[in-house]
């Protein structure tokens, strides 16, 4: 079981709707505008269709759209993931409302659109009415024998793209070597030019720190000096005065032993004034004035002021700018050097065709095994000798998605040569054919519920009993549902939903119920007869469901 139920609220001409499916084979059938593909669209919303306010019906202010499916165990490690709770059933609901705008919820929480959609392929495969379409189309054959084989085209593409850069990066690289050769030299004078200075990063600051201090080099001597003066030589120096203060309290200190934490303080104080005195005498030592320095950092910091004018950048960028030139120098010698491009681009080519024929390998392998499967299920299908072919034709130039087309070929009898199937198929041959290829790839689908929209479109008789028995077959290992206007399609499911369409004052409203028994033989008598029931139709009914 898989899709468990499905809730519509004011949903195009639906009303209200509550309908609880079950596992099987199931259909849906009514008469010609009831509304049959409603269920389906509903669907396709909730798993991320593109919304748009047509779907609200008259009157209402939005849409609500409910669907609850058993999760597949392959779903619950996305679920944790994106914070979702992994429940024993899984809720998507949606909202559209008068102005388009919609609203998404996972398990009761707010999703987004695109998790809807992520979700979709390990729900639901849907097969369209006019799947036949795709048939003629390189991209979409391609696409379903790659999905049919398990091919991954994702490194190849990827190869390719890596290729294609490298390539590029050659074809301007030859066609520029001028002017690659000319920007490398007015680079490398640029260079050049700085390396006479060679500014180092954060190393402008830092001159002029320096600068400053060689520049008052005598001031800042006389400053330490008078700063020591004060704190030691003068008569009345702080460190003597701390020092009288120091003994007039310690030579009270046994009378008073509050004076304790003022002996302490006056200590540390006295401790760190001869401290200061000793770093101001060491600077006094070691500082001197230095004309010879002051004159080269002059000199050097003109030189730096010099080339900021000439590059018009400030001076704190060119330590930067002389770096960044260095790179683009790199990269275009890198450009110029044609050998090493050619051996990059010959190794990235290698590395995309052995990816391309490992994407071909397996293409040859597959293509013959969907040819016989498809083949087989024709040979019920009204098509007794027709025979089904993928062809490989090998493209002349390689690309992301391999180095061959892949096309759907068909024989319509025995002995005749498989042909491009939309140049010799008729339309109800294309809709057997697309039924056979949806049949025979949907037995190997992850999807839980396989939804059948009409594709036994063209198709009638004995034919059609046949769909009937192969939707039946699908049904006993995946849940079915079946949109179809063939009495002998409906008559084989082991489920019968009726769609029906009454006039409400001005509106239509539509509903879909189960029918069983007596209502299943009308309905079936129905399709057999265009509307109206006789007793022959009705007694062909009970025949076609007791069979």
């Amino acid at each position: 079981m898989s899709l468990r139920r499905i809730v519509l609220r004011d949903f195009v001409i639906v009303q209200s709707l509550d309908l609880e499916l079950e596992q099987g084979f199931g259909v849906l059938t009514g008469e010609t505008g009831a509304g049959k593909s409603i269920l389906i669209d509903a669907l396709q919303l909730a798993l991320g269709a593109r919304a748009d306010s047509g779907v609200v019906r008259e009157g209402a202010a939005r849409c609500d759209i409910a669907a609850e499916f058993d999760v597949p165990d392959s779903l619950t490690p996305w679920l944790e993931e994106q914070g979702f709770a992994a429940e024993d059933s899984l809720l998507l609901r949606r909202t559209v409302d008068t102005d388009g705008r919609s609203r998404a919820w996972i398990n009761g929480s707010a999703a987004t659109v695109t998790q809807l959609k992520a979700l979709a392929d390990g729900l639901v495969d849907i097969h369209g009415q006019h799947a036949w379409q795709s048939l003629t189309r390189a991209d979409a054959v391609r696409d379903l024998l790659d999905a049919y084989a398990g091919i991954d085209t994702a490194p190849a593409a990827q190869a390719w793209a890596q290729w294609r850069q490298r390539r590029k990066a050659l074809d301007v690289a030859t066609e520029k070597q001028n002017t690659l050769k000319q920007e490398s030299e007015r680079l490398s004078w640029q260079i050049a030019d700085l390396d006479k200075l060679a500014p180092q990063a954060g190393e402008w600051e830092e001159l002029n720190a320096q600068h400053g201090r060689l520049a008052n080099a005598q001031a800042l001597l006389d400053a330490a000096q008078t700063a020591a003066t004060a704190l030691d030589e003068d008569d009345a120096n702080a460190a003597a005065l701390i020092h009288r203060a120091l003994s007039a309290l310690q030579a009270q200190a046994h009378i008073e032993p509050q004076f304790a934490s003022a002996i302490e303080a006056l200590e540390a104080a006295l401790a760190q004034v001869q401290d200061t005195v000793h770093v101001l005498h060491q600077y006094g030592r070691h500082t001197e004035q230095d004309p010879a320095s002051l004159e080269a950092l002059d000199q050097r910091l003109s030189l730096w002021m010099s080339l900021a004018r000439r590059y018009r950048r400030t001076p704190e960028e060119l330590a930067e700018v002389h770096a960044q030139w260095k790179t683009e120098l790199a990269q275009v010698d890198q450009a110029l050097d044609l050998d090493a491009l050619q051996k990059a681009e010959r190794a990235d080519w290698k590395i995309f065709t052995a990816a391309l024929q490992a994407v071909t390998k397996e293409r040859q392998k597959a293509a013959p095994k969907l040819s016989r499967s498809v083949t087989a299920t024709m040979q019920t299908l009204g098509m007794k000798g027709g025979a089904f072919e993928v062809a490989l034709l090998p493209l002349d130039e390689p690309q992301a998605h391999g180095a061959e087309q892949v096309e759907f070929r068909v024989a319509g009898h025995a002995g005749a040569t498989p042909k491009p199937v939309g140049k010799v198929a008729s339309g109800g041959e294309l809709s057997r054919i697309a039924l056979a290829i949806s049949v025979v790839t949907s037995r190997l689908g992850q999807a839980p519920t396989l939804i059948f929209d009409e594709v036994d479109s063209g198709i009638g008789g004995a034919v059609a009993h046949t769909v009937g028995q192969l939707l039946r077959q699908l049904g006993k290992d995946r849940q079915v549902l079946a949109v179809t206007h063939l009495p002998q399609v409906a008559a084989c499911a082991d489920h019968h939903l009726l769609v029906s369409k009454q006039a409400n004052g001005r509106q239509t409203q539509s509903t879909v119920s189960p029918i069983a028994e007596d209502a299943r033989v009308h309905e079936l008598a129905r399709m057999l007869g265009g509307g109206e029931q006789s007793e022959i139709s009705l007694a062909h009914a009970r025949e076609m469901l007791a069979a």
